[in-house]
This record gives C-alpha cells, structure tokens and sequence, in this order.
C-alpha cells in the first residue's frame, strides 16, 4: 500500500530530525528525545496548522531548543536492547498495570476522516486532530487533493471515477469556500478596533464552518495521539479487527513504530495465541452480530425522528444526585441516606444542591463525583461535521452507525445567503452517486465517498458531571453552528423533559446567544496574547 505522500528534506534538516523521530519518511512516527513540554506544544500547534509535524518542529521549534547535545542521538535505529525488568515483569507475569506506566506521542499523518473516528475511540488516551475550521483543504499535497486513495479500490473499475468524483467535489469545496469568504466580508462589517488580521481570520473562519460539509470522509488528516503502553495495545487489537483495510495498515505502521519506544509492551499484538486470539474474538462478535441484526431488522421502515432524542433518564435523578452529595460528607450507609433524602424540604435540598455546586467563576469549575450518579443517553441525528467533534468527548459511551447518504444533508444557511445553494447540491448528488456505486463490491471504503454534510446516527450516553462539561463547552461562542445547536437542545431535553432543573441549572456558564462571527472573540485574544 503506497498512499502516501512523503517528504523531502535537506541533508541537515535530516540530521536533525532523526534524533527526534523515528522515522523521517512514513506517515506514523514516534517522537522521543524531546522535553514532554515540548511535545504537548507541538501536538497542540498541529492541530491548527497545514504542516505536518516533522515540518513544523524544524520551522517553529528548533529555533528555540538547545539540541547541541542531542548530535549523537539516532531514534530512527530504535531500541537495540530490551527492557530487562519490564519483559519479565509485563510478559511473562503478565501485570498489565506497568503498561500503564510507559507512555508514548505518536503522530497519525495523511489518516483519513473515517480512520481518525477509529484512532479517536478510546477513552483513556489524548487526542488532537486537524481541524477543517482553521486549514483550508484546497491546498494540494504532492500535487493532488488531500484525500485517500485506496489501493484495492483506486485499482479496480471504479479507480478512475473515484479519483474523478473526488477532484471535482474538491473544486466545489474550493469554489464555495471563495464565494462564501466573499460574502461574510461584503455583509459583515469590521469592528475599528479589530485588526484586519483578526477581522479576516474570523470571517474565513465563518466561511471554513459552512463549507466543510462538501469535504467528503475521504479528506486526509494529521493525528496526534498520546497514550500509555496498555492503551495503544488496546487500540492496535481494535484496529487489526477492523474490517477498514485502511486501519488494518496504519495499526502495522503503528506497531512498528511503538516497537522502536516500548517493545516490551507490544509483544502480546501479533503473537497467534495472544493478540491473535482477541482480534479473532472482535472480528467474530462485529461479524455475528451484524449478521442477525440485518436478518432482524432489514426491512424495518425507518422512522422520522427529531435531530436530538432523550431515549433515557432517571425519574429518580435527584434523590439519587443528594444522596450521592451527602455519602462523602457522612458515616451512614447509603440506603439511609437515601431514605433521609427523600424526606427533606425543599429549602434543605437547594440548600444542599448550592452548597456543592458553588459560585462557580467559570465552566472549568465543575462540581464534584456526585454528578456521575445521574446518566442520559441520546440518539443523535446530525451531519457528519458535527459528530466529529462530538465523538471526542472520551467520558461517554458512544456508538455510531455506518456512514451513508441514505439520511439526508444538512446545506448551511450561509451558503444560501450567499447564492451557492446549487454548486453545494450538485457536490451532494456526486458524493451520493459514488457512494451507490461503491457500495456493493466496497461496502467499508464506500464511506470515503460521502461528504461532512450527510448526517450520521449515533448515540451518546454520558453522565451529568460530563454533561456539564460537555454542553458548556459545545455551547460556547466561538463553537461550530452544527454542534452549537446539539448541545443547546440536549440541555433543554434534561431541563424540560426529564424535569432535571436542578441538573440543568447547575450548568450555569451553557450560552445561547449566536454571535455573528464565532471565532471573532477567540482571535482577539489570541492577537492580545501574541502582542504580549
């Protein structure tokens, strides 16, 4: 499989990154040898930058290090002894806790926007992804489009129009993302005090939010991941079950690369009657159980249902949240606490609620555990777009369905305001054309065809401390429309129809006015922060 795109670099830009990464040619790559500052730095640049990341530590970060003693590194040549202690200790005792003590950066370049949902799965890992709200995805990489081409799929007889398909919904993207920018700049004046700088890096940014529903999930981005030992074996055994040959790739391409870091913890991935046997069991289970679901339910019609549906909650939500407030602070077992709780007036219980959620200055002051005790769950019908960003919150359980045209798309109202309506709705039938044209002989790279704009069900189910965090943060100002608009109705379904006002209340810092421009704010300060 040779998809991707290499880099060129000079022979002392060479020398060096190779004390850095362990590879200097492939798309997955570890870095070592850099303070664990620098690292978080790097992966929380990449996020917002079209450089992939070897490129941007030789342009934004060398300057500032002091690498003269690091001449003599070669983390390209990897480990050449083992870990003594650790072999012994984690394999043939098998104590999966030191596993946990060994944690790796690794970066997951030109992934795909299907492949990155798989990367992003796991709980107890640290993600930052690309984002299609800061880089424009018009740019070429090596001369082409920045969008997957599968080896097995771009070599059978649908390979030419694949390539087609996709270059031409690029250039609608490309078209919209010009006319729309035009449009926000000729409605929407400047503020004097605005800089032009902040003024056109918040009207592009407007502009990025409608258009990136054209960008189909073939659209290629830059990962970055940290996690421990134990939690990337997990996640390679998820990967190799796949049934996507694109992670099956990248999950060797990791595997090597995690290998030349911590080998002692990866030993148990490929051996036939270790990780053999559990990436049997994952592909067995997904496999049967997909099975009987379609006997089951194939030719069930599909229901017209709202975008955001409460499926779940707790009707005894509230005595369960007091006394849950209550345990930590008193001797007396919980069955008793809980029958004094349902006893109290109802100034005693505000008095508690108050008392444990506080003043709180801002959304980072979240109460306490007692919050964990109350759980929703949602069915979600939203555009792709959004679920990106929704799927990674990692303190929830989610699950979503496969991607297809089959339930529609949303068109952004900007995009109409702006006279584009048909060149996106041309992009849409394309990318639903393809779709239908992959779909039997390519039921798994069939995905790559559909655009951000068609929506995807998924379900979300998280506690109320989670909730907080996560619908104050969705809500806030500078969020995307899409996801905005979600976390405002899931707040309004726990207040009115679970009648959890208590619940809803204590998210005090969730934001319902819609500014004109989202990110306006966020650049002025970013720009009151670069002047120091």
């Amino acid at each position: 499989m040779t998809v991707y795109v290499p880099e060129e670099f000079t022979q002392s830009e060479a020398d060096i990154l190779r004390r850095y990464f362990t590879n200097l040619d492939g798309p997955v790559f570890a870095l070592v040898n850099l303070p664990e500052v620098v690292k978080g730095a790097l992966f929380a640049r990449y996020s917002r930058s079209p450089k992939s990341l070897r490129r941007l530590f030789l342009d934004e970060f060398v300057g500032d290090l002091d690498i003269s003693g690091d001449q003599t590194v070669d983390a390209t040549m990897g480990l050449e002894r083992a870990e003594e202690l650790y072999e012994k200790v984690f394999f043939e005792y098998g104590d999966d806790s030191v596993a946990q003590l060994g944690g790796v950066h690794l970066a997951c370049e030109q992934a795909s926007n299907v492949l990155t949902k798989i990367l992003e799965w796991g709980r107890l890992m640290s993600y930052l992804e690309q984002s299609t709200r800061y880089i424009s995805y018009d740019s070429r990489l090596g001369g082409r489009y920045r969008y997957f081409r599968d080896p097995a799929l771009l070599s059978s007889r649908f390979g030419t129009r694949y390539v087609g398909d996709m270059d031409r919904m690029f250039d609608a993207y490309s078209l919209l993302l010009t006319k729309v920018t035009e449009h926000v700049r000729d409605t929407v004046p400047r503020d004097p005090a605005d800089s032009d700088f902040v003024y056109r890096q918040a009207t592009r940014a407007k502009a990025l939010d409608a258009v990136r529903g054209v960008l189909p999930a073939s659209s290629l981005s830059n990962v970055g991941i940290y996690g421990t030992g134990q939690a990337f074996e997990a996640l390679l055994l998820r990967m190799k079950a796949h049934p996507l040959p694109e992670a099956q790739h990248y999950a060797e391409l990791m595997l090597h690369e995690l290998r030349k870091v911590i080998p002692s913890f990866l030993r148990r991935v490929d051996l036939p009657d270790r990780g053999g046997r559990w990436v049997d069991y994952l592909s067995s289970t997904r496999e049967r159980s997909s099975e009987l679901v379609q006997r089951l339910f194939a030719d069930t019609p599909v229901d017209p249902v709202p975008e955001v549906v409460l499926v779940d909650h707790d009707a005894e939500a509230e005595d369960k949240l007091l006394t849950a407030i209550c345990y930590a602070a008193s001797n007396l077992p919980e069955q008793q606490i809980a029958e004094r709780v349902r006893r109290l007036g109802a100034a005693e219980r505000a008095a508690l609620l108050q008392a444990y959620v506080g003043e709180r200055e801002n959304r980072r002051h979240k109460p306490g555990r007692a919050f964990e005790r109350v759980d929703y769950r949602f069915d979600v019908l939203s555009d792709y777009g959004a679920f990106r960003d929704m799927q990674r919150h990692r303190m929830l359980t989610i699950e979503w369905q496969r991607l297809t045209p089959n339930h529609g798309y949303v068109r952004p109202e900007l995009v109409d305001e702006a006279g584009m309506a048909d060149v996106f709705d041309d992009a849409m039938a394309r990318s639903a054309a393809l779709y239908d044209a992959l779909k039997d002989e390519f039921p798994e790279q069939a995905s790559y065809a559909v655009s951000m704009a068609y929506r995807l069900r998924y379900s979300m189910q998280f506690n109320a401390r989670e909730a907080i965090h996560l619908l104050e943060l969705r809500s806030s100002p500078q969020g995307h429309p899409a996801y905005r608009r979600l976390a405002l109705e899931m707040h309004r379904l726990i207040r009115d129809q679970a009648g959890h006002t208590a619940v809803a209340d204590a998210m005090s810092h969730i934001t319902t006015a819609a500014p004109e421009l989202e990110r306006l704010e966020a650049e002025r300060r970013a720009e009151r922060r670069r002047e120091g």
